[in-house]
């Protein structure tokens, strides 16, 4: 099975070549966020107020990294269920979201959402929270620091390891099979 290299920012052409099942490394600028920062920013979208960080065109992270050893730009970055965030994802993507980086399934309205919008979910590889903090090479807060790791970061990444789990087409390995045996190649 090849590997596709994909440099952000996610254009629509890079997007529309995203198949489910497709190993990925990811190289560019991602931004972080969890369920904290997901219901802050879709409480300002609700009020039609501003959001801190341009959501247009960028990737975002489900993580809160552990904290950062001497010369590493964070600790253990493993990704945190998806789910929780179904909620407000839509409404991101609403706002030009490009693309997820989690665990697990999405509902339904997030995969509508995504085909409407031209969205991609990517999965990360649950349990290489070390590995996958390798890829990590640069890691700043652009808002909400009072969260501490569950603040939204910018993160410079270099060949982050990840599978299409659901492509803008709405296809999913999370329905047909599960993501680890797509990982692993059975």
């Amino acid at each position: 099975m090849s590997i596709k290299k994909i440099t952000l920012p996610l254009t629509d052409e890079i997007i529309r070549e995203l198949h489910a099942g497709d190993s990925v490394l990811i190289s560019g600028s991602v931004i972080t966020g969890r369920d904290a920062a997901h219901k802050r920013l879709y409480e300002l979208i609700e009020k039609g107020e501003p959001l801190p960080v341009d959501i247009n065109g960028e990737v975002i992270y489900y993580v809160g990294p552990a904290p950062a050893k001497p010369g590493h730009a964070v600790g253990p970055a493993g990704p945190t269920s998806s789910y929780r965030m179904d909620k407000y994802a839509p409404a991101l993507l609403d706002r030009g979201l490009k693309g997820m980086i989690g665990k697990g399934a999405r509902n339904a309205e997030v995969v509508a959402s995504m085909v409407k919008n031209g969205a991609v979910y990517f999965a990360a590889i649950g349990g290489a929270a070390a590995l996958i903090s390798r890829s990590i090479k640069s890691s700043e807060i652009l808002a909400y620091e009072d969260l501490g790791t569950e603040a939204i970061y910018r993160f410079q990444v270099e060949d982050f390891p990840a599978v299409v789990a659901i492509d803008s087409s709405g296809n999913s390995v999370l329905v047909t099979e599960p993501v680890k045996s797509v990982l692993h190649g059975h």
